[in-house]
């Protein structure tokens, strides 16, 4: 498995207890849709090792309490504790409407109500404060908020996005 075929689930926070339990910080609005899992991607060294889960229950809202099989001990949850977790994408459940995940709108259209094409979404940036779809334009590299008055319509089919931007906010970057 290659972590571009996988999302990010989370990371392996800490240990739990003497019996080599972990917790997994879930990055998810909804840890509960993971406790039924069978296995999990490790990060080690750059690759990703798949481990297998004999228990798992939320602790605290967002972590998931991790028992892997063939991890029993302190030591062994030790090499664990820093480490990224994945899942494959096909795990990832199914939204619709304007709800869309960060990865399946890069390479889509960008249009404006009233500018109409004005690029391709290059990524969605999540470093700051508000995270910003890149859309770019020829040499340009124009920055919209993602902001979901903004979003008038996700359209999988086309390939799409439809925007209502500010006036004067495309303007700023062409």
């Amino acid at each position: 498995m290659r972590i571009k075929d996988c999302f990010y689930l989370g990371k392996i926070a800490k240990k739990f207890s003497f019996k080599g339990e972990v917790l997994v910080f879930l990055d998810t609005d909804e840890p509960e849709l993971y406790t039924e899992l069978e296995s999990m991607f490790v990060e080690i060294n750059g690759h990703l090792v798949p481990f297998f889960i004999e228990k798992a229950s939320i602790h605290k809202e967002k972590f998931l309490r991790t028992q892997f099989e063939d991890v029993h001990s302190e030591d062994a949850a030790d090499d664990l504790v820093g480490k990224d977790v994945y899942l494959p994408l096909t795990m990832l459940p199914k939204l619709e409407g304007n709800k869309f995940y960060y990865h399946e709108v890069v390479g889509f259209d960008a249009i404006d109500q009233r500018l109409g094409n004005f690029g391709t979404i290059a990524r969605i940036s999540d470093n700051g404060v508000q995270a910003l779809f890149e859309v770019q334009k020829d040499d340009a590299l124009i920055l919209v908020p993602l902001i979901d008055a903004f979003i008038i319509e996700v359209n999988r089919e086309n390939k799409s996005i439809l925007f209502n931007t500010p006036e004067g906010l495309i303007d700023l970057y062409l």
